[in-house]
């Protein structure tokens, strides 16, 4: 019986971290969730491998800006815990970058940045950084070398050539989740 319910976790797990399908990766320097941009990005919540957490994105045009509001209950049940929304970034497409950066506001917890770079084969595998939100916008930027590998079968450092997908995530713990994303992007 344990070793189904870890087959199945296995292989819904493999459904959630299926390497973002190249088709809509565009040159990903920086995105400002304009009406065309917005089609590149996807949705995902731990509900596709038996979670149970709940969100949704919505796209917003306000006094002439646009962002992507993703809001949702995050809950470690189940052995869940996560929403997303990420998007593809092509190979090649981000030649000596140092670093991401996001304009972002929110309801003053934690979230965080996920890379897969085309090391990180296996379905867990991915690099992470966090950064706390507030009610203001603010320009986050988080060097490359914030990052941290889920496991030591990865490289160390991040090569930014190697990048294929960016994810903002909402992770790890029970809370309420809410944040405005502006642009995000990469810098030298």
């Amino acid at each position: 019986m344990l070793i189904m319910k870890k087959i199945k976790a296995s292989i819904l797990a493999l459904l959630v971290f299926i390497p973002v399908s190249t088709v809509n990766a565009d040159r990903l320097s920086s995105d400002n969730f304009n009406a065309q941009s917005r089609l590149a990005w996807s949705y995902v919540s731990d509900q596709v491998m038996g979670g149970v957490s709940e969100g949704r994105v919505t796209y917003i045009d306000e006094n002439g800006e646009s962002f992507a509001r993703m809001t949702g209950r995050v809950s470690t049940e189940n052995n869940g815990g996560f929403i997303q929304i990420r998007r593809a970034v092509a190979k090649q497409s981000i030649g000596s970058a140092a670093g991401v950066y996001l304009k972002v506001r929110g309801n003053s917890q934690n979230y965080f940045i996920h890379l897969r770079t085309s090391g990180t084969v296996l379905p867990w595998q991915y690099y992470q950084a966090d950064f706390e939100t507030s009610a203001e916008w603010q320009v986050v930027r988080l060097p490359f070398a914030a990052f941290e590998r889920s496991g030591s079968w990865l490289r160390q450092l991040i090569k930014p050539s190697s990048i294929r997908s960016i994810g903002i995530v909402a992770f790890g713990k029970d809370h309420q989740a809410d944040i405005d994303i502006a642009e995000i992007g990469f810098y030298d």
